[in-house]
């Protein structure tokens, strides 16, 4: 009994130890937000702006992977009417064409300085003509009706590129010039890998010398009631993306009559190593893509939560675990695997002699294209499969650095602009232009500032695209507050 009495007692005093540095390590948990007043906002004439900006998604600016089928048309419409409605800015800054349809516009500033450069682009997807009679609105008529201005190119991205030139137009009409040089890019074929646009346009910046203190991008937005534990906003800077891979499997079979079928056909060679794949996905790793996150939310959550997260030493497994359970938060913590082609056999009765699989990564950052084949091949560990990269991967672009003073000014201006808002670093789960000016700048961005519901994540890419007439005022806003306080950041 005594002996039981003091093994009773220390395990009482472990628990006691271990709920003081639980609780400790919470407390010392400091607020990572940034102290601003709120800004003076200027104050924008909102059903002027959404005009304008609904007269943009009227054209049909769809990338196209083949840029012979392009619609030229469209993309220099698109010009000739950015330059109609935003004449003090094509008065006063240079502007540039690449590639016929990219755009350039230097705004040189008071002092000669490092540029800041903002990103946006002009191109958007096609729509999915069995889709067009599920929309509220026509995806092209660029209509303004019940508070929100509908269309293709409403969330991606036309709002950034006609609420950048919206801020820049007033500041002119305003007399006002930056503290230093601005660079505005506008691709036109983001969404089909930015090669023709954003990188041409990287490239010719490189060899001009440009180094800019802040590129700043789409990627992240104000997300609304969309983190567990927080009331607040979050407004989600994301200071890197993931890398791209997709893999061709091939089996090949003997074919001949179904009715006397081997034991394993091509397919069903194909199936079990797209079945193991999917079994095996690449370890999850939290510190490389949310880790800097939660030191940012942590301390803003809910009791439970905060000491969760102060406490990920000794919580992180549980914490993967509940994220792997969720497609979302699964993506953010892990190189994904997606099966998206399966291709084989031509008839019923008749066995395929071939059959081909094509399966997508995501790739987190920390690692490769070539760690992610690694991968491919150990887990499949069939020789009878053919394993072959396809062309356009690219590794996970370098992580920006969060203690810049380009971030902080950002973080800054977010919250001066959203000041219900709380700002956090994040992984961008897909691509963007800003990949391409990584080797410009270690400031590289990726932040819009809109805010996103839970309904309007399916809208992205998809039916209804939108923006509220209030909140692309905001983002007008957002713009000028970046662009007036230049000289606050070093």
């Amino acid at each position: 009994m005594a002996a039981l009495k003091k093994i009773t007692l220390a395990l009482v005093a472990a628990a006691l130890t271990l709920a003081a540095l639980l609780i400790g390590r919470t407390v010392r948990s400091a607020s990572r937000q940034p102290i601003v007043a709120p800004a003076s906002l200027i104050d924008v004439d909102a059903p002027g702006a959404a005009a304008t900006l609904a007269g943009a998604l009227r054209f049909k600016t769809v990338s196209n992977q083949d840029p012979t089928q392009l619609d030229a048309s469209q993309f220099h419409g698109l010009a000739d009417y950015i330059e109609q409605r935003f004449p003090h800015v094509h008065a006063a800054l240079r502007r540039e064409t690449v590639n016929d349809y990219s755009l350039v516009y230097t705004w040189p500033g008071r002092s000669s300085g490092k540029p800041i450069l903002l990103l946006a682009h002009l191109d958007v997807v096609p729509v999915d003509a069995a889709t067009e009679s599920q929309w509220t609105q026509p995806p092209f008529d660029g209509v303004i009706a019940d508070g929100y201005v509908w269309g293709r190119g409403a969330l991606d991205d036309k709002n950034s590129v006609l609420a950048i030139l919206e801020a820049v137009e007033r500041m002119l009409a305003n007399g006002e010039q930056p503290a230093r040089p601005v660079i505005l890019a506008f691709g036109h074929d983001e969404e089909v890998s930015g090669e023709r646009g954003a990188a041409a346009i990287a490239a010719r910046l490189k060899e001009q010398g440009v180094e800019p203190a802040l590129v700043l991008d789409e990627g992240g937005t104000i997300l609304m009631g969309l983190v567990p534990g927080l009331s607040a906003p979050v407004a989600s800077i994301g200071t890197a993306e993931k890398g791209y891979l997709s893999v061709e499997l091939k089996a090949q079979g003997a074919g001949g009559h179904s009715s006397i079928p081997p034991a394993r056909t091509a397919i069903g060679v194909l199936s079990d190593a797209v079945h193991r794949l999917e079994e095996h996905p690449v370890p999850s790793n939290l510190s490389a893509s949310m880790g800097v996150g939660f030191e940012y939310l942590g301390p803003e959550m809910v009791f439970p939560l905060r000491v969760v997260f102060a406490n990920l030493w000794l919580f992180a497994p549980l914490v993967e675990r509940t994220l792997a359970a969720s497609p979302a938060s699964n993506a953010a913590i892990r190189t994904t695997t997606a099966p998206t082609i399966f291709q084989g056999g031509v008839k019923d009765n008749q066995l395929p002699t071939a059959a081909r699989a094509v399966i997508n990564f995501r790739i987190l950052p920390g690692e490769t294209v070539a760690t992610t084949l690694d991968h491919v091949r150990r887990t499949i560990d069939d020789p009878s499969v053919g394993v072959e990269a396809l062309s356009g991967g690219s590794d996970p672009s370098p992580t920006s650095d969060i203690d810049s003073p380009a971030f902080a000014y950002l973080a800054r201006t977010i919250r001066a602009t959203n000041p219900d808002a709380l700002v956090t670093p994040f992984l961008v789960l897909g691509a963007t232009d800003a990949r391409h000016y990584t080797d410009l700048s270690r400031n590289v961005f990726r932040f819009s500032p809109t805010r996103t519901k839970a309904d309007d994540l399916t809208r992205f890419h998809g039916i209804n695209e939108r923006i509220a007439v209030a909140d692309y005022a905001a983002m007008i806003q957002f713009y000028v507050e970046l662009l007036r306080g230049l000289d606050g950041m070093k």
